[in-house]
């Protein structure tokens, strides 16, 4: 199996290929991942030589925004977190909404991010 890990920037040049370029240039962050990305089946060409996200290249993006919410909403429950991530991370019992508003990281939460955690540490 390939090794799938992205660094930061390949995450930001996810990012900026989701956006949508403002010219046709690439701008420099794209341009230093483009290859690895594409590679990794992330980002396609299209016919007239722009880039976009595949469909694999969206669920890495929106798995990142998940996690970022899991951490978030553990850090505090009043946390802001986009309708989709929440109704995504409800219909997984990672996270129940409170009363008062707001969300509550479950213990099944709690527990994939733990895993997420000793994944990403060094061996």
């Amino acid at each position: 199996m390939k090794n799938e890990t992205l660094t930061t920037d390949e995450y930001d040049a996810l990012g900026h290929i989701e956006r949508g370029a403002a010219h046709d240039k690439v701008n420099a962050c794209v341009g230093r991942n483009a290859k690895r990305l594409s590679g990794l089946k992330m980002i396609q060409y299209g016919r007239d030589g722009r880039l976009s996200l595949s469909e694999k290249g969206q669920q890495v993006l929106f798995l990142r925004r998940c996690i970022n919410a899991l951490r978030a909403l553990a850090a505090d429950p009043a946390a802001a977190v986009d309708a989709d991530v929440a109704g995504f991370l409800g219909k997984k019992s990672h996270i129940a909404k409170l009363e008062g508003g707001g969300y509550e990281v479950t213990a099944k939460g709690r527990e994939s991010l733990a895993d997420i955690d000793a994944q990403q540490k060094p061996k």
